[in-house]
């Protein structure tokens, strides 16, 4: 049986605070757009997968992952199915616009099985997203970015890339799960290029690249 891949939504409409500053860019909106994207590309590639919840609202993380859990005992179990939750972060939460940016993908503490996932990832985001590491590096010289942002954000104290936390949907989850976080809400350099063609181009084939290497034989 081949590995499944579920699809992570962010978080839900009547999740207050997933936005932009200005209201133009919603997190769950976007998220489930990269999603839809993300899935007909896999599909393409002769992957299977499927999204976790494709309506607008969050009934509430214990009943994501109930449904991700449903899923993976459906699927032949914990070893024959990951889990990519699909987010785009925020460096504050006070509605005006800052100046942080970067990629950046999460795992549960500690050694796990998610590891090997999420560097296939940032090996796929480095090469996806060379593009806006380029912009992060100009637009340094105009504020828009601090100088001490990094395209990618990494924690390597542990040998490897992804940083670490125990988000209830990673923890939660009883098959390797990775959190990506694309880019700041809160950036205006970092939305115009999540809701470019090319932006999302990007994520989706970051992802769709990551996934499929770590599928590889």
């Amino acid at each position: 049986m081949s590995k499944l891949v579920i699809l992570g939504t962010a978080h839900g409409s009547n999740v207050a605070g997933k936005c932009s500053p200005d209201k133009r860019f919603r997190e769950y909106q976007y998220s489930r757009e990269i999603c839809n994207m993300l899935h007909a590309e896999l599909t393409a590639r002769g992957i299977k997968c499927t999204v976790d919840i494709t309506a607008d609202g969050e009934p509430s993380l214990a009943y994501r992952t109930n449904i991700v859990n449903k899923i993976v005992e459906a699927n032949g179990g914990p070893s024959n199915c990951i889990y990519v939750s699909i987010h785009v972060n925020a460096a504050g939460s006070d509605g005006k616009w800052h100046n942080a940016g970067g990629w950046c993908a999460f795992t549960t503490v500690g050694t796990t099985k998610a590891d090997a996932l999420a560097e296939c990832l940032y090996e796929s985001a480095r090469v996806c997203l060379a593009p806006y590491a380029d912009i992060m590096e100009r637009e340094k010289k105009h504020g828009t970015y601090s100088p001490a942002q990094r395209p990618f954000r990494i924690d390597k104290t542990d040998g490897d890339c992804d940083l670490e936390a125990n988000f209830w949907v990673l923890r939660k989850t009883t098959c390797p799960a990775v959190l990506t976080e694309n880019l700041f809400q809160d950036n205006t350099r970092d939305v115009a290029f999540l809701t470019s063609d090319e932006g999302k181009a990007a994520i989706v084939k970051l992802h769709a690249d990551g996934i499929t290497k770590y599928l590889a034989p």
